[in-house]
């Protein structure tokens, strides 16, 4: 069967990216387009506030995308962040009689997502984190267990409906069909986390452009997701106000000179500050621009550890921490973020794709990857599940060749 050309679009504060991946039945997942370009101030804080300026980030990024893959694509899967993000679990008890049937388990997660939620907000993610039969707990699938009543907890996670329709509203304005918005840390999740890492307890934390988004994994499942409003945006203005120059020209200091820990620096070092609206460069020592860097990068991950310190779970996090994003790339992330948690971080990278490897592993493109594995999991699922086989992306040039000759000739 011909592969299912899939779409995940990453769209931030800072820049909208654009990941076009084929998707065989085996599930190997082949990287074939990249785009990449920047929001232009279309979003605030993973919101979007210029809807005109965010429809034209996502047209360059797409077409970006769709010229190195050599595809037309008519739908993407979507991120979606942002200070609005709630999540929370529940539970859904339901009487069973002899044993669990299917229609059991469906009755349990219906009875588990009955709970109030606030008014303009709309369930996002209805994930199923594992099922109780009469007082049993731990059991994944209760499928033929024998029993008289069930529960099952779900986690919850809710966004706010005017942002979800402004977000959907930009896609489908940039002429593409959206099959589904997925939070952006659980995205990230599918890209830069192994099983194992799930199952011992691991806290993501994707430092992006507006936000920086907290997702944590106990015993192979998500259990708490939220979102700090602060990100890399964050530091560059730091950078421009603190040291007086240009926020293009704090930008280009922070990812040339940055560094986020202080023990790292050597000796002596020297950086050049661009002057501010035609004042002459000046010179001063590195360790001034790292000060202002550590400082902000402290309070972001301290507000993603507090975020964390809310649930009961910062102590079971056994594989410690996980830093994506392009926030994350900076020198000394891992070791600033090991001295604030106290606990092992490494720097996730997307992994377990092929194609298009080298060009799109960072950390950077960890949310695009993972909507694009998101996607073809979701597709996998319903044929397995005996639904018609679609969602699709988009089709190949040569394949509307085909379907042109075959249709006239």
């Amino acid at each position: 069967m011909e592969n299912m050309v899939v779409a995940g679009l990453d769209i931030g504060t800072t820049k909208v990216a654009c990941i076009i991946a084929e998707a065989g039945d085996d599930g190997e997942l082949k990287l074939t387009g990249v785009g990449n370009c920047s929001s232009d101030g279309g979003l605030r804080k993973g919101v979007v506030v210029d809807i005109d300026k965010t429809v034209r980030a996502i047209k360059a990024a797409v077409e970006q995308a769709e010229l190195m893959a050599g595809v037309d694509l008519d739908s993407v899967w979507a991120g979606i962040a942002g200070e609005h993000i709630k999540s929370m679990s529940s539970t859904g008890p339901v009487a069973i009689t002899q044993e669990v049937t299917q229609a059991d388990i469906e009755r349990a997660i219906e009875s588990a997502k009955a709970i109030d939620i606030p008014a303009n907000y709309e369930m996002l993610h209805v994930i199923t984190q594992g099922f109780r039969i009469d007082q049993q707990d731990g059991i994944k699938n209760p499928l033929g267990m024998g029993g008289v009543r069930l529960e099952t907890q779900v986690h919850i996670i809710t966004a706010q409906a005017t942002r979800l329709q402004d977000l959907a509203k930009c896609v489908e304005r940039a002429g593409l069909k959206l099959n589904k918005l997925v939070l952006e840390p659980l995205a990230s999740s599918y890209a830069v986390l192994g099983k194992d890492e799930k199952e011992l307890g691991v806290a993501l934390i994707d430092i992006g452009g507006g936000t920086t988004d907290v997702a944590v994994y106990v015993d192979g499942n998500i259990c708490h997701a939220a979102i700090v409003g602060l990100g890399g945006e964050n530091v560059t203005r730091d950078i421009g106000q603190i040291l007086r120059c240009p926020l293009e020209k704090a930008e280009d200091l922070k990812k040339k000179s940055g560094c986020a820990f202080q023990p790292l620096l050597r000796g002596d070092e020297k950086i050049v500050i661009p002057g501010l609206a035609g004042r002459d460069d000046k010179e001063s020592g590195r360790e001034l621009l790292v000060g202002v860097i550590e400082a902000r990068v402290e309070e972001i991950l301290s507000l993603a550890m507090r975020e964390i310190k809310k649930t009961q779970y910062f102590d079971m996090l056994g594989a410690g921490v996980v830093l994506t994003g392009g926030g994350s790339m900076m020198e000394g992330m891992r070791e600033k973020a090991e001295n604030v948690f106290q606990r092992p971080v490494k720097i996730g990278v997307p992994r377990g794709f092929g194609g298009l490897a080298e060009a799109a592993k960072s950390p950077m493109y960890s949310t695009g990857i993972g909507l694009c594995m998101f996607a073809a999991e979701e597709i996998a699922r319903d044929c397995r599940d005996g639904k018609k086989r679609g969602g699709g992306s988009g089709q190949s040039i040569l394949g509307k060749m085909k379907d042109f000759f075959g249709k006239y000739f």
